[in-house]
Parts: C-alpha cells; structure tokens; sequence
C-alpha cells in the first residue's frame, strides 16, 4: 500500500473538486485531488451535462474563477476552433447556440480548460492528481478523519492519505458513510424541516432520477445501433404521470406537470447567433434538438461540421426506478446498468419507430458520437446524479428560506456568514419514490458557511451538493456555478484554519474571524450578496 502526506485532501474531482483545489493551491497549500472517472468536470464533463446557470451569469451572479473557466472556454474555441468570423467576433459566443445556457460546449473542451488551470499547480509538486481512483476507507480518531484510503481503478492499487483536512466533492458524498459522518438521503419530513412541500414522513430512499446522457448528431447513413437487451421493458414504461409511454418525445412540464409534447427536428438551419438562452423567459426545451445542442455547426467554417451535436439529457432517459445510493454494490451496479439500457431504448427508438414529421418512423441517420463523451459505449462517462448524501449539517437550508411562494416580495433569506450565492429554481426531476415534478419558482440565494459545516466531524468538508440543504431545496443549489463557489468557499475555508490554526465552526460562530474570512474571499472574487433590485423566477 502507498501512502502519501498532505495538508488538504480533495476526495472528487468534479467542479466543486477542482474549485477547492485551486483555491487552497492559490493559498500556498498542497494538494492531493482524487477522481473517479477519466475526466475532471463532474457535471461539466464525465457526465456531459452543459453548464445551466441564472440569466445574469454573464454579469454577475458566480465567482471570478467561475468566471475565468467560462472565458478559458471560449477562449479555447476562439484559437483552436475554426469559427466563422462572426461566431469568433461575438462577445458571448455560445458554440452550440443551445437554450439551456448561454455557453453549450463539448465536454472535452471543459476537460482542456481544467487541465490547463491545475496544469502549473501539478508541475510544481504542489498538487498530485489520482485518477481514476475511488474511496473505499478512511482513518477517523473520533471527530477527525486523519487519512482516506482510496483504489486505483485501474491497478487495484491502494493508496491512503494523511490530510490535515478533508474535503468531500464526491458526486454522491461518499465519504460521510466511510467516515461516520452523520447525513442524510431522500425526502426529510414536514415535521423535521417545516418544508411546505416535504411529505408527513421522511422518504430516505426517495431520491431524484439519475440519467446516462449521450452526444448525437444526424448524418446520411443507417447508423442504429443494436437492439438494446432491455428494450421490450422501456419500450413498455408508461408512468402514470407521464401522459404518454417513457420513449416518446412528451414529458410532463416540469411546471405545470400536463403532458408536453415536444419537437424533435435535427439541424433545423435556425440563426445560431439569435440565440439568447434565458431560462427566466422560457425553457427553451420546445424542439429537444436545441435544447441542449453543444456544437451548431452554422457557428464554425463550412463542412467542419456535418451536423450539429446535441446533448440528450431529456426527462425521457430519467432513470427513476430505484435508487443508487446506499444499497450493496451489486444492486447499484444493476441499477446503473438498468439507466444505461433506458438510454440506449430511448437512442434505437428515436433510430427506428419515432415519429417523422413527414410521416413516417424512425430517424436512423441518427449518429451515437461515443467520441464525444469519451466512451467505448456512447454513453457519458459517469451517470448525472442530481441528489447524493448530504450532511446533517450546523445550517439547513429549507425550502422556505428561498421559495417565492413563501417569500414574496421579501427576497430569499440573508445568511450573516454568506460565503457565495447562486441562482436556480427548485427543481426536482421525478424521483424513485413515484413523485412526479416538484418545480418552484426561487428567489436569488445566499450559500451560508454553517451549510458546509458537519454538526459533529471537524475536519471533514463538503464541497459540492452534499452541503446542508434538503432534499426540496438541493433542487436548485446542485447546478454547476454553485457547485463551483461551495468547493471553492470548502478550499479557502481549510486554507484558512491551516494559516491561522483555527478550526472551521469556531471561524462560523466568532464573528470577527467570520467577518476576516467574508473580506478574504470578497478580496478573491467570491461574491457574497446579490444586487439589490434582482429578482428570481
């Protein structure tokens, strides 16, 4: 067994992983990051899932590194990209001129954009990266978790690490069972959080759908790919509440939970420069092709391109059957397999029996762009879990706090040790309890500390979406740019206790030391408090 020696320890390489990493790296700490999957990204790219964000995302509204990695995006497809000069010249170039955020992109360009932020930190042997390597142990001394074990994937090699601090940016918050930190899953009850829209019972194992998304684009050919083993059985799935059989092109709307029939039209020759992704105005979801399109060809010189590339993260490949979290391995893994061959079912039926608008069935010119995603199968490297582990935590933000059904013209809740904000509505896909849509409109957030501190464990963090929300309001502080300022707030925040030799819930409840830490992350670009006059939807 190897074992290495730390001051802070990153368990995850998503975006919150790599946040934190660099903002205790930018501190002068060392680093050791750990990752799962191939890539670093999480979200962003292991699960392929484009980038959604507030409407002011270009203004303000995230941190000034959340920032730079969408500028070192752009960036990347303006010197390596062969762009028409229109797309090269527009200040906010969405490269694929998908509704969902005002910057579609391939995955692999987010890779690349990562890489080159750590690459400095790596070559100077002040951060070593493990990957893919997964926790399977940890070292705790009652409060403190003095080193987590983790296995090379690939090897089987087992390496622990000594840390003086823990960051758990796991996508399912893997360490608090490894750890014994106390936490929480599912649906928590009216009675515990006073929530307007939680059950009259905890649901611990009611947890929202995960999806295996996929790249496609639409080229002459018969590309079908073969009948997928558990074709017969999703191909027979018809939710109660769904209004039409699960592969179709309908869904329920999220907001006004009627079935919603959508439009399926591949490269539909629309202006791409047009596009003004505003989810505050519509969701853009009416022809799914656009939706989450991450390459417009139109943008790029003629026949670099021989169709766009659209994302599939649809509500037709939400796996909601069972959940993945906190079950034995091989039920999990089934389970995954089983959200696997739902996306697959969605791809062949789209291939062979989906309506055309010309009549007839099928669209076998669909193309499966394995390529894309970095996989042998087609299919993302990691499944999109929109809902892990979260820890029982000093602050708990409720659905209260920030609905605007509740808050009216008073605005979200203000934290006094606000360490960022965030924007999103709350929005809950169907989950495994046989819940249909809960989406609610919210009021812009603040990302209180106290939700980043364990009640118990002291030098175990969160940094991702296992923080201390619920499951109503992880729906809206899951999504990418708050991922990125709680893992960064997690890296400044270890950082911090090191210099100072203070322990993180003493810097929460002292109100100089919380006053000191606010003033060093306004000074490091995290912005603290919204504009005044900024409204949610």
């Amino acid at each position: 067994m190897n074992e290495l020696r730390t001051e802070i320890l990153v368990v995850g390489g998503g975006l919150g992983g790599v946040a934190a990493a660099l903002a205790a790296l930018r501190r002068g700490r060392r680093v050791v990051l750990t990752e799962e999957y191939p890539w670093l990204g999480g979200q962003l790219t292991s699960q392929a899932v484009p980038p959604d964000e507030h409407p002011w995302i270009e203004e303000f509204g995230a941190t000034r590194t959340y920032r730079a990695l969408r500028d070192g995006i752009r960036d990347h497809y303006r010197r390596t990209y062969p762009l028409t000069d229109a797309a090269r010249e527009h200040p906010a170039l969405n490269p694929g001129a998908g509704w969902v955020s005002k910057l579609c992109h391939e995955p692999r360009v987010a890779v690349a954009v990562l890489d080159e932020l750590l690459a400095p930190w790596r070559s100077a042997g002040r951060l070593t990266v493990l990957q893919p390597a997964r926790p399977t142990g940890a070292d705790v001394d009652g409060d403190t978790v003095r080193a987590v074990t983790v296995e090379h994937l690939g090897t089987g090699a087992s390496t622990t690490i000594a840390a003086d601090y823990v960051l758990d940016a796991t996508e399912t918050g893997d360490l608090l069972p490894l750890t014994g930190t106390e936490y929480v899953t599912g649906f928590e009850s009216r009675a515990e959080t006073g929530e307007p829209s939680a059950p009259d019972a905890a649901q611990p194992h009611n947890q929202q759908a995960i999806s295996y998304c996929f790249a496609l684009d639409h080229v002459d050919g018969d590309h079908t790919i073969d009948r997928p083993a558990r074709y017969d059985h999703w191909r027979s799935v018809h939710p109660a509440f769904w209004g039409s059989p699960l592969l179709s092109f309908s869904a329920p709307d999220p907001r006004t939970l009627l079935p919603k029939p959508r439009v399926f039209e591949p490269n539909p020759g629309d202006d791409a420069l047009a596009v003004d992704a505003d989810q505050s105005r519509e969701q853009g979801d009416a022809n799914l092709w656009t939706f989450r399109r991450i390459a417009a060809r139109d943008l790029f010189a003629p026949g670099h391109y021989a169709s766009d590339i659209t994302l599939v993260n649809w509500p037709n490949i939400d796996y909601f059957e069972a959940p993945v979290i906190d079950v034995d391995e091989a039920t999990r893994q089934a389970r995954l397999d089983d959200a696997k061959q739902l996306s697959l079912s969605m791809l062949y039926w789209m291939q062979t029996e989906a309506p055309r608008p010309d009549g007839g069935a099928g669209w076998p010119g669909l193309r499966l762009r394995a390529d894309v995603v970095g996989t042998a199968d087609g299919l993302a490297q990691a499944p999109y879990v929109r809902e892990g582990r979260r820890i029982r935590a000093v602050t708990t933000i409720v659905e209260h706090d920030l609905s605007q059904a509740v808050r009216g013209a008073h605005g979200a809740r203000r934290y006094p040790d606000t360490v960022g904000i965030g924007m999103y509505r709350i929005d809950l896909h169907p989950s495994t309890g046989g819940d249909n849509y809960l989406d609610v409109g919210a009021e812009p957030f603040e990302i209180p500390l106290g939700a980043l501190l364990p009640q118990r464990t002291r030098n175990l963090l969160p940094a991702g979406k296992n923080i201390g929300t619920t499951h109503i309001t992880n729906g809206c502080y899951r999504l990418h740019p708050v991922e990125w300022n709680i893992g960064e707030a997690a890296g400044h925040l270890a950082a911090t206790c090191l210099d100072d030799d203070r322990q993180p819930h003493e810097i929460q409840a002292k109100q100089p030391l919380l006053e000191d830490f606010q003033t060093l992350l306004t000074r490091d670009g995290v912005e603290l408090r919204w504009p005044a006059g900024v409204s949610g939807y």
